[in-house]
């Protein structure tokens, strides 16, 4: 049976927090965004990088074989001199959670419809779908940054990770080898005190026949460097900086 962890990004076992409050709000935090950490961690990927380099963080990049979600570009006076792509990749659920929701609620103490707490099916998530989706768009991208001698990073919760290694052929998956274009990078989420906090649990990396060899695909998606320096370097505007740093 899965079970609620977070309402509105407040710790559900926390009998302390304002979760009344947080259900009026309703202000939904991007967890894998917290304090850019998951971008920070990527940043020894960025090999040609220099101390003076500015750094990019560019969203929706359209390359063969579909989107990407981030670019991190490091780049001296706003030409590219390195990248990595970045592709993030929660977790489905099947069913609805409406009433584990609102079951959670009323346990709170808070009003909720009765209607609301019929449970006609338990919710669940939906592991095989999601996972053959984000391997297949991964093979397919995976090439592009093969070709190009750069690298991919596919960020993803623990949870996924654990079933991606035992659904499928991950034989020969292991370690971590700075050559290699694709990188998976697995994130925990784990009790911090009075909140759950974002920690990277397991780094692994492979190439696009590592990819490959899990689903037994081939594809070709090939893009010449030139071609994608020409789409990144529009973008390297000063909303797309990278803030690494203290906030106030």
């Amino acid at each position: 049976m899965s079970k609620i962890s977070e309402f509105f990004g407040l710790y559900c076992d926390d009998n302390a927090q304002d979760f009344e409050l947080a259900m009026k709000e309703q202000i939904c935090p991007f967890r894998l965004l917290e304090h850019n950490q998951i971008f920070i961690d990527c940043l020894h990927l960025l090999t040609m990088h220099e101390p003076g380099n500015e750094l990019y963080l560019v969203s929706e990049v359209q390359i063969p074989g579909g989107h990407v979600d981030y670019f991190l570009v490091s780049a001296k006076d706003r030409k590219v001199k390195d990248f990595i792509g970045i592709e993030l990749q929660t977790m489905d659920t099947t069913g609805t959670v409406w009433p584990e929701r609102q079951g959670f609620l009323k346990e709170r103490g808070i009003e909720v419809d009765f209607e609301d707490l019929k449970r006609k099916k338990a919710f669940g998530m939906n592991w095989k779908m999601t996972l053959k989706t984000i391997l297949i768009q991964m093979h397919h991208k995976s090439e592009t940054f093969e070709h190009l001698n750069k690298h991919l990073v596919l960020i993803i919760q623990k949870p996924l990770y654990e079933h991606m290694k035992s659904d499928f052929n991950f034989e020969g998956i292991e370690g971590v080898r700075l050559g290699d274009p694709v990188h998976i990078h697995s994130y925990n989420f784990a009790k911090d005190g009075n909140k759950l906090g974002l920690t990277l649990d397991v780094r692994v990396s492979t190439d696009s026949a590592g990819i490959a060899n899990c689903l037994g695909l081939n594809a070709e998606s090939k893009v010449e460097l030139q071609d994608l320096i020409k789409i990144l370097e529009p973008k390297l505007t000063e909303a797309n900086r990278l803030q690494i740093g203290f906030g106030i």
